[in-house]
């Protein structure tokens, strides 16, 4: 039984990843930590996440000194959050760039020939989520359970392996 209650909390945690579409790329940059908005590219099937960077920007080098990277995805609206923790590996794959250039890409640079887009691999080691039945019930239950001195169940977090 807690076979099928894991496969389907990281099947819920590949979803809510899916469905947020962007997250906060958070790398070392030394003793600190930088984070960026990504655009997420979900390949579950090979337990991957990809985005379209550019070799002109830090962060390549920081995860060339320190692959161990976290993404955070935040639905503040609906109260669902993804943390991700694995490794990462800048690339310059030109058949998988082009594959990934979409109009979000286009924001960016001019055409997938631009010659400063990388591939950022991400591949996950273990995720955890939040996800709450909605913003509204949300803070209907905190108000609640701030009135009577209690915790407020607003959800489920479930920390998973991926």
């Amino acid at each position: 039984m807690a076979d099928d209650s894991t496969a389907r909390d990281t099947d819920h945690a590949w979803d809510l990843m899916k469905k947020i579409g962007f997250a906060m790329l958070v790398t070392r940059d030394g003793d600190k930590l930088r984070a960026r908005p990504m655009s997420a590219y979900l390949e579950r099937e090979n337990n991957a996440i990809y985005f379209l960077t550019d070799v002109r920007r830090h962060k390549d080098d920081e995860i060339a000194r320190n692959p161990n990277v976290n993404l955070s995805f935040a639905d503040a609206s609906d109260q669902n959050y993804v943390s991700v923790s694995g490794t990462a590996e800048v690339s310059n794959d030109r058949a998988r760039i082009k594959q990934l250039f979409t109009t979000t890409a286009r924001a960016w640079w001019d055409s997938a020939e631009d010659p400063n887009i990388r591939v950022l691999k991400f591949t996950p080691d273990d995720a955890e989520f939040w996800d709450s039945p909605g913003t509204v019930i949300s803070y209907v239950k905190m108000a609640a359970a701030a009135v009577t001195g209690t915790r407020p169940e607003i959800g489920d977090n479930r920390k998973v392996a991926m």
